[in-house]
């Protein structure tokens, strides 16, 4: 029944009908997929406090005193930052030498047997 059926419909589908409807479906369905994922996306992908409010992103200086301000805050973030790296390579560079003396003090003794 189910085959019979489907035979009926796909009898026309020879030939050049067959490459216009797969031309129809090959355009038809990239269109109806963005057409689904496209609309009304406020309802469908919604999560709520995903995205900051308007009160949490940041906020472009315009006044003088606003970007002096702001200058200043990047300025210390920098210094912060330049202290934090020079005292991090401070400390790679004295447990090197640790590591160094106390390898070069084993490797000097010879093991008991």
């Amino acid at each position: 029944m189910i085959i019979n059926a489907l035979n009926r419909m796909l009898r026309p589908l020879r030939g050049a009908n067959l490459e216009v409807a797969k031309f129809g479906m090959y355009l038809m369905f990239p269109i109806g997929w963005m057409y689904y994922f496209g609309t009304n996306l406020e309802n469908r992908f919604s999560v709520q406090g995903f995205w900051p409010t308007q009160e949490q992103s940041h906020k472009i200086p315009y006044e003088r005193e606003e970007i002096k301000a702001e200058v200043e805050r990047i300025q210390r973030e920098m210094r912060r930052r330049k202290e934090r790296n020079a005292a991090l390579l401070q400390a790679s560079q004295a447990f090197k030498q640790v590591k160094e003396e106390n390898g070069t003090a084993e490797g000097s003794q010879v093991p008991a047997s």
